[in-house]
C-alpha cells in the first residue's frame, strides 16, 4: 500500500484521540436484518449473505464496494471499514485505531518483523504468534476499534536484497514462506468454522519492489515465465488459498505479463478461483489501495478510471481499497462497465466473509465476546520475547560470546538503537505497551553500562559528531557493544535501497572503536547488509543479526549476549556481496543465472557472503540421518499408493528422522535441522539445492542426542518444468543436512516422470 495512506488515517486518529470507537456490529434484534434471514444462524452463510445483498438497492450496493463501506442505514447495516493491519501485531490503519492515553485498547503486542520471526524456523511458534494477534485483533473489533478484517500476512518472497519492504516477509525461500503463511493464517483465523479474524494474504502477485530504475510498483509490468511464476512467485498464495482457505487475498499494483494484477482474469479466476479451487467459502479479493486507479492512470490498460474499475470487478476483484482518489465505481455503473450481477457477486463474497466471522451473530458468535480481559498479556509478552530470541542469528563469534560478566564488569552500549525503543518495531506497527531497548534490559539485569549514540545513514564525515562520546564510553568499559545497521527510516514503502553496503559513517565509527583493542560485539539491525568487512575485521569479535526485534528486543539481545539463552536462528535470506547490486537490476524478475543475472536466492546464487540457512551456536552439534528412517528407493508407479489427498503434490513422504547431538560441554541449545535436496534432474540449469523440510529441536543439553522428525511432501522435492507444471522426476536425490552441510543421505526415484500438478496456461 502507499506510504501516503497515513494521511488518510487522520480523521480516524482524531476520533481515537477522543476515545471514540468507530466500528460497530449490526443490530440484529430490530429492523430488516432481523427479519429477512441475515441474522438467522440456522441458515447457511451463503443464504444469509444472499438475503443481505437482496435487501440492498443499487445505490447502497455501489457504496459498499469500497474499503470504507458506508453500510445501509435503511436496513440497519452499519458502515464498515475493511482495512485493518496486523503484520506483527495489531497496527494502525484506517480501519484499526488505538485509544489514546490510559485505558483498554491503547496498545497491542509488538512482535518482531516477520523476517526475524521466520529466522527461528519454528512453525509452532508462528502459529502462537498468529493466535495472539488474532485474539487481540478480535478484541479490538468487538469494542469498535477495528474491523474483523486484517490485511496480513505479506507472503511475497524476498527476491532482491534492495527491497525496502523485505522484512515484512518470511524470507527468500518458498518453502519457508509457505509454512509461515500456513501457520500464521491458522493462528489468526482460529481452529473453528467461524473465523476469529479474516486474514488476507498479499500482494498477489510478483510484487517485490517499490521504486527503482524509473519504474514504480504502480506502473511496473512483471515479465514472468510460467516456470518462475508457478515455482516461486505464486507458490505461497497457493498455500494460502488452496490449502489454508484464507479468507481474503489482496491483488497487487503491478501488472503481470501485460495485465494489471487486479484486472487479470488469469490470476484472479483461472489460477486463484478455478485451479486452486478457492471458491468453497466465497472468499473475497481486495485491491491494494488505489491499485484500481493504476489500471487506467499508470498501466494504460483502460481508457478511463471508470472502465478500469469495471474491468477489475468483472474479472474477479470484489473490493476497491480507496483513499486519496476514488475508483470510479459510480461512473463504472453509469457507463455500463459494472453491472448489477457483478456487483452482487462481489457483495455476496464480502458479506459471506463477515457471516463466517460471526459479524451478524451477536452473543451467538464464538468470538464476539472476546474482550480486553481475554488477552493473556503475560503469555503474549513471553511469546514476543521468545520469537525475538529464536530469530536472532549469530554470524560471527571468536569465543567472546557469551560475555564473561562479573559484578564489576562495565558495558559500553553505543549506536543508534542502543537506547532508543522507537527503533525496535519496524513498519506497519501499532503502539506496544512498552519498548524495551538494550540499555533498558541491561539496567534491568543490574549491569553497569555506559551509553552513547551513533550515526545512522550519514556519510563517513558525520561519524566525527559521534566519535568523542562513543570513545569516552568505550574507554571506560570492559566490553564494547555496537548497535548499528539499518534504521527503520532506511526501509519501507517507496524506499528501496540502492546499495547493501554498511553506512560509511557507521564503518568509520566501528574502526575507531576497534582501534581501542577491547572486545567488540556488533548487534546489526535491519535487513541484510554486506558484512564482509565486519566478518573479516579482527577487531570485531562477534556479530549478531537482530533485524527489528519488537517490544522486547532489548531483553532478547541481552539474554543472548550473557548466555542466558543460546542462539539458534538461521538466515532466512542470502547475504549478498555489495557488488551484487551492480550485476543485476531490481526489475529483472528472472531467478536463474544468465548473461545478465548471476542468479537469485541461494538456489541459483553460489558465492554469498553468508548463505541462506547459516547460523552459529555457542556449542557444537552433530546431525545424522537416523538409520532405517527413510527408504532408499521409490517408484513413481507406486509412490501415490495410499495417498487420498485431493492434490498429488501434498501427498506425504515418509518422515525423515535426524539424530541431533550436542557435542559441546558448556551450553544447552536449540538446533534447527535444515534438509535440502539436490540432484541433476528436470530442466536445466539445476538449482544448487532446495530446502525440502526443517524442524527446530529444543533445548538439547551437552552430550544429549535428540531425534528430529522432518515432515515433507512430494511437492517439496518436485521441480517445475518450463510450462510451470509440478513434476516429480526420476533420478538420484541427495539430502543435505544443515548449512554448511554436515551429513548427506541419498535416495533414488525410478520410473517415469510424474506430473503432480498441471499448471494452467493463460487462455
Amino acid at each position: 500500500m502507499k506510504s501516503s495512506w497515513v494521511f488518510a488515517v487522520g480523521a480516524a486518529q482524531i476520533a481515537a484521540a477522543q476515545n471514540m470507537a468507530f466500528q460497530s456490529y449490526p443490530d440484529c434484534t430490530n429492523g430488516l436484518l432481523a427479519t429477512n434471514g441475515v441474522c438467522d444462524t440456522k441458515l447457511s452463510p451463503p443464504a444469509r449473505a444472499k438475503a443481505l445483498v437482496s435487501a440492498l438497492n443499487v445505490q447502497e450496493k455501489l457504496q459498499n464496494l469500497m474499503s470504507k463501506g458506508k453500510g445501509a442505514t435503511r436496513i440497519g447495516l452499519p458502515a464498515y471499514h475493511w482495512w485493518g493491519e496486523a503484520l506483527h501485531g495489531v497496527a494502525y490503519a484506517p480501519g484499526t485505531q488505538f485509544r489514546k492515553g490510559e485505558g483498554d485498547f491503547n496498545s497491542s503486542t509488538s512482535f518482531p518483523m516477520p523476517l526475524l520471526m521466520a529466522a527461528g524456523f519454528d512453525d509452532e511458534l508462528i502459529e502462537k504468534i498468529g493466535e495472539v494477534i488474532g485474539i487481540e485483533g478480535r478484541a479490538f473489533a468487538n469494542k469498535g476499534w477495528s474491523a474483523v478484517d486484517y490485511w496480513t500476512p505479506n507472503v511475497n518472497p524476498f527476491r532482491d536484497p534492495r527491497w525496502g519492504r523485505g522484512s515484512e516477509t518470511p524470507g527468500e525461500d518458498v518453502l519457508r514462506v509457505k509454512r509461515y503463511a500456513a501457520s500464521m493464517v491458522k493462528g489468526l483465523e482460529g481452529p473453528l468454522p467461524e473465523r476469529r479474524v479474516i486474514a488476507t494474504c498479499k500482494h498477489y502477485a510478483g510484487n517485490d519492489f517499490e521504486d527503482w530504475g524509473g519504474k514504480t510498483r504502480h506502473d511496473f509490468n512483471a515479465e514472468l515465465s510460467m516456470q518462475d511464476l508457478a515455482e516461486y512467485y505464486m507458490k505461497p498464495f497457493q498455500t494460502c488459498t488452496r490449502d489454508s482457505k484464507v479468507g481474503s487475498i489482496m491483488c497487487a499494483y503491478n501488472a503481470v505479463n501485460g495485465v494489471p494484477s487486479c484486472a487479470s482474469d488469469y490470476l484472479l479466476n483461472q489460477v486463484l478461483r478455478d485451479h486452486w479451487n478457492w471458491t468453497e467459502h466465497n472468499n473475497y479479493i481486495t485491491s491494494d489501495c488505489e491499485a484500481v486507479l493504476d489500471i487506467s492512470l499508470n498501466h494504460k490498460y483502460a481508457k478511463t478510471n471508470a472502465e478500469g474499475t469495471g474491468i477489475a470487478f468483472k474479472n474477479g476483484m470484489d473490493l476497491s481499497c480507496e483513499y486519496e482518489v476514488s475508483a470510479d465505481i459510480p461512473g463504472a455503473y453509469a457507463g455500463g462497465y459494472l453491472t448489477e450481477p457483478v456487483m452482487d457477486r462481489a457483495l455476496l463474497r464480502l458479506y459471506e466473509g463477515l457471516v463466517r466471522a460471526g459479524y451478524f451473530d451477536g452473543d451467538k458468535s464464538a468470538y464476539n465476546k472476546i474482550g480486553w480481559a481475554d488477552v493473556n498479556k503475560p503469555e503474549a509478552q513471553k511469546i514476543a520475547l521468545q520469537s525475538a530470541v529464536e530469530g536472532m542469528v549469530l554470524l560471527k563469534n571468536d569465543g567472546v560470546l557469551p560475555l564473561a560478566i562479573k559484578p564489576d564488569t562495565k558495558l559500553a552500549m553505543i549506536g543508534f538503537w542502543a537506547e532508543d525503543g522507537n527503533k525496535l518495531s519496524g513498519g506497519y506497527s501499532g503502539t506496544p505497551a512498552f519498548k524495551h531497548h538494550p540499555a533498558w534490559a541491561a539496567r534491568d539485569m543490574g549491569l553497569t553500562i555506559l551509553t552513547a549514540g551513533g550515526p545512522v545513514m550519514q556519510t563517513a564525515a558525520a561519524a566525527d559528531n559521534w566519535t568523542a562520546p562513543a570513545l569516552a564510553a568505550a574507554k571506560a568499559a570492559d566490553y564494547i557493544l555496537y548497535f548499528g545497521g539499518l534504521d527503520t527510516t532506511a526501509a519501507g514503502e517507496t524506499k528501496d535501497r540502492q546499495t547493501v553496503e554498511w553506512p560509511a559513517s557507521q564503518v568509520a565509527l566501528l574502526k575507531a572503536l576497534g582501534a581501542l583493542g577491547k572486545p567488540l560485539v556488533v548487534l546489526q539491525m535491519g535487513d541484510q547488509l554486506d558484512d564482509t568487512a565486519v566478518l573479516a575485521a579482527p577487531a570485531v569479535n562477534a556479530l549478531i543479526w537482530a533485524n527489528w526485534p519488537g517490544q522486547d528486543g532489548g531483553p532478547a539481545v541481552m539474554q543472548l549476549l550473557t548466555g542466558k539463552k543460546a542462539p539458534a536462528g538461521r538466515l532466512p535470506v542470502t547475504m549478498y556481496p555489495a557488488n551484487y547490486t551492480k550485476q543485476v537490476g531490481v526489475l529483472d524478475m528472472t531467478l536463474r543465472p544468465s548473461a545478465t543475472n548471476p542468479g537469485r536466492t541461494y538456489r541459483w546464487y553460489s558465492t554469498p557472503v553468508r548463505p541462506f540457512g547459516f547460523g552459529l551456536h555457542y556449542t557444537t552439534f552433530s546431525a545424522e540421518v537416523a538409520k532405517g528412517s527413510f527408504p532408499t528407493k521409490f517408484d513413481t508407479a507406486t509412490i501415490l499408493d495410499g495417498c487420498k489427498a485431493t492434490y498429488k503434490d501434498t501427498c506425504a513422504l515418509p518422515d525423515l528422522g535426524v539424530d541431533v547431538t550436542n557435542t559441546g560441554k558448556a551450553a544447552a541449545s536449540d538446533y534447527v535441522v535444515l534438509a535440502f535436496v539436490a540432484g541433476e534432474f528436470g530442466p536445466k540449469p539445476y538449482p544448487i539445492k532446495t530446502l525440502a523440510s526443517y524442524a527446530r529441536v529444543r533445548d538439547v543439553k551437552p552430550g544429549e542426542t535428540r531425534k528430529a522428525k522432518l515432515v515433507w511432501t512430494l511437492g517439496d522435492i518436485a521441480r517445475h518444468d518450463e510450462d510451470g507444471n509440478t513434476v516429480l522426476y526420476p533420478g538420484k536425490y541427495t539430502v543435505l543436512i544443515d548449512e554448511p552441510t554436515v551429513t548427506k543421505y541419498e535416495f533414488e526415484i525410478v520410473g517415469e516422470k510424474l506430473v503432480l500438478d498441471l499448471w494452467p496456461a493463460p487462455k
